[in-house]
């Protein structure tokens, strides 16, 4: 999604102007998918920042009813209006690909009343404005720590790139960045290469042509990779897929190998050197063919040191020292909360893994809570945080243990009430 105009106080009130404008942007949670689950971005990322008791202000039809004053006959006719809601409650429709937001009407015009019901429909290619209040000791926050790093993920989500990924074919070449929420088509590449046919004429036009196209993607791809550095240090070790359909990819790293050797380009020298190029096989070099590459399980074990693969082997790790039972590792709100407050979830390994979800919850107290803590890990203790995500089956795990858990930096044996009894883990399986 793209910000069109941004307007925070310092004391976290004020108003974003989004614009989706990329498919993914729009598509249903099956078509980009990474690492097993993938949510659609405008699903994901409007999902978390639309709250409840936000202001939604978006383009809506409604049917006016007219009364003649002569005849006493009626009559409705359709409407274009801007409506802004106070917002209730959010529901996807992947058909339709619309976020339905459904609330009250906050502000007044000649065609609606406050207080009437509405549903705003999230669309590509229209803008939403989306304001957040700051109210009271207990009430809204306005834009909180969470829901500006939750804006930063979805107007610059090349920061949070996974993999970049070149798909190719002769003559064509798709370079995408693929995030833990979307796939970005960067730049296409398409430029005509001869067919290689008979003759040694034929055949070495082609070779020609082909290495032409090979310099002009590669020169393209260390383009786009010195800008993801730039955003990020971590895309130093991002990997590179190169799919294709028969030798092409083959090829192409080749010629991006030989041409490492022999100049000074440093980027390709250290993209080389550390392996950073996988080649692996597609349908075809058209973009749909993604899809395809990154749910076969050669390339899950290739990219296991990608975010989502990251989220899994930490709630693996978690569960481990659960069952260890050795003090470091607690969940439950009242627990994790306990630990928080002890300084346990600090510098020197402690973690707080939570829920996206919980940030979505109606009551505003407890949207604050959560907030709250999130803070004082990373502010006052200098632990990590990890907000995982619900629709992922790290989220779900997560879920099953109330949203929330903590890996600690020193063990402690006594957090929860003694009255109360831990749920057991009985045959390695996780608890409910």
């Amino acid at each position: 999604m793209r910000l069109v105009k941004r307007h925070i106080e310092p004391d976290g009130s004020g108003s974003v102007t989004l614009y989706p404008e990329e498919p993914e942007d729009m598509v249903g949670a099956s078509k980009v998918f990474f690492c097993a689950i993938l949510t659609d971005a405008l699903q994901w990322h409007a999902h978390n920042l639309i709250r409840p008791s936000d202001l939604l202000t978006a383009s809506a039809i409604r049917r006016v009813t007219s009364e003649s004053a002569s005849t006493g006959s009626t009559s409705s006719h359709r409407v274009h209006v801007n409506l802004t809601i106070r917002v209730k409650s959010l529901d996807f429709d992947p058909q339709a690909g619309q976020l339905h937001v459904s609330g009250r009407v906050a502000r007044e015009n000649k065609h609606t009343k406050i207080g009437q019901h509405h549903t705003l429909d999230l669309e590509l290619n229209r803008n939403f404005t989306l304001t957040k209040e700051v109210e009271g000791k207990d009430g809204e926050q306005g834009w909180d720590s969470v829901a500006k790093e939750q804006l930063e993920e979805a107007t610059n989500p090349q920061k949070k790139a996974e993999i970049v990924a070149v798909v190719m074919e002769e003559g064509l070449a798709n370079i995408c960045f693929v995030t833990q929420y979307q796939t970005l088509l960067r730049q296409k590449v398409t430029m005509r290469v001869t067919r290689k046919r008979d003759g040694a004429k034929r055949s070495a036009k082609h070779d020609k042509g082909l290495e032409k196209f090979f310099k002009t993607v590669l020169d393209t791809l260390l383009r786009q990779v010195e800008g993801l550095i730039e955003q990020t240090e971590e895309a130093k070790t991002i990997p590179i897929l190169l799919a294709s359909p028969g030798f092409t990819a083959a090829g192409f790293l080749r010629y991006a190998s030989e041409r490492a050797f022999a100049t000074s380009e440093k980027l390709l020298q250290s993209l080389v050197k550390r392996k950073a190029f996988i080649v692996v096989h597609s349908s075809a070099g058209h973009l749909y063919s993604l899809n395809q590459v990154l749910k076969s399980p050669e390339v899950r074990v290739k990219l296991k040191d990608t975010k989502y693969a990251r989220e899994t082997r930490l709630m693996n790790d978690f569960f481990e020292m659960l069952r260890k039972d050795d003090g470091r590792a607690w969940y439950g709100p009242k627990e994790v909360e306990a630990a928080v407050e002890e300084g346990a979830v600090g510098r020197g390994g402690g973690k707080l893994i939570i829920t996206n979800s919980l940030f979505r919850n109606q009551d505003v107290a407890t949207r604050r809570r959560w907030v709250r803590l999130v803070d004082r890990v990373r502010k006052e203790s200098g632990g990590d945080v990890r907000i995982l995500s619900s629709d992922h089956e790290s989220g779900k795990r997560l879920e099953g243990l109330g949203g929330i858990a903590a890996i600690l930096t020193y063990p402690i044996v006594d957090l929860g009430d003694p009255e109360e009894e831990q749920v057991a883990v009985v045959n390695g399986n996780d608890p409910p």
